[in-house]
């Protein structure tokens, strides 16, 4: 079977991509505890290329609801399919891992669950409180998926009060369908939009180099401002396998020192740009900037 696309249209990666290891006394703890109770973190699954400096930070990132989406997004690894369902016990257990990791700062992602009545809001709520009672001087930052913007659905989640709420748009409203699957531009805008007026403090993040024009993240950047989100992330999209979506250009540091500084000047409160950042890159740092 021939792949989605041709292998021709495979960029050569430049040499801002390659990876710098920080392996450090707090890395190599926090690695050791990983393996040794087989935890499961996106950190790993995801091969993120900033897992040593994250985790040097005593900041990891769990992904909850099981690992098959319901969604096949065609920039993302993750298995698609029909899940498995929730595990009662795992807000428990992501509480205890915490605890376990000595984490400061956690992150808690998922999968997209449409399969669940709810969209699994009940559960990232439950596992909000029990990180938060476990390891109450620890900060909690969610990564959700849209949940519709059904407002019910967010006002389960917000009430659980952890300190981020994080979705992301991940593109230009031009490439999404394209790039996402059910996912929707203005679906995520509103999902973002009600959770601010909630009072919870946003984050998004973009994905860029897939063929967007810098005027198209400018854009991306003031729909996310006017929905009211506080903190953003660009980062270099890296092409998984050769059936996802092409790479169309490494984007120069130079360009994404750009998009951060117009970023700020829009009024975010912080801006992550570079080609190696991810969504929970220095999301302690995010987080200490934040106006209150």
């Amino acid at each position: 079977m021939p792949k989605l696309y041709d292998e021709v249209n495979v960029l050569k990666k430049p040499q801002w991509l390659k990876i710098r290891l920080h392996e450090t006394a707090s890395f190599a703890e926090v690695d050791r505890i990983v393996k040794q109770h087989g935890l499961h973190t996106i950190c790993s699954s995801g091969m993120c290329p900033n897992k040593s400096e994250c985790w040097s930070r005593r900041t990891a990132t769990f992904m909850i609801l099981g690992d098959i989406c319901t969604r096949n997004c065609r920039f993302c690894a993750t298995k698609s399919g029909h899940p498995s369902p929730a595990d009662p016990d795992e807000p428990q257990k992501v509480a205890e891992s915490v605890a376990l990791m000595g984490l400061r700062h956690v992150v808690v992602t998922s999968v997209t669950r449409d399969d669940l009545p709810d969209g699994g809001a009940a559960h990232w709520a439950a596992t909000t409180r029990a990180i938060r009672a476990k390891n109450p001087n620890a900060t909690i930052e969610l990564l959700i998926p849209d949940l519709d913007a059904r407002h019910d659905l967010l006002d389960i989640v917000a009430a659980s009060e952890p300190d981020i709420i994080g979705h992301n748009i991940e593109t230009v409203e031009r490439l999404t369908p394209l790039v996402r699957s059910k996912a929707k531009y203005r679906t995520s805008l509103e999902t973002l939009k009600y959770l601010g007026s909630r009072g919870a403090v946003t984050k998004s993040g973009i994905m860029v180099g897939l063929g967007e024009t810098d005027d198209e993240v400018g854009q991306t950047l003031r729909d996310l401002r006017d929905a009211g989100v506080r903190i953003v992330t660009l980062g270099q999209y890296l092409r998984p396998t050769l059936e996802h979506y092409p790479v169309a250009e490494y984007i120069t540091p130079e360009k994404f020192d750009r998009y951060r500084q117009q970023a700020l000047e829009m009024g975010f409160d912080y801006c992550a740009s570079a080609p190696l950042v991810r969504s929970s890159y220095l999301a302690d740092a995010a987080l200490q900037s934040v106006k209150r």
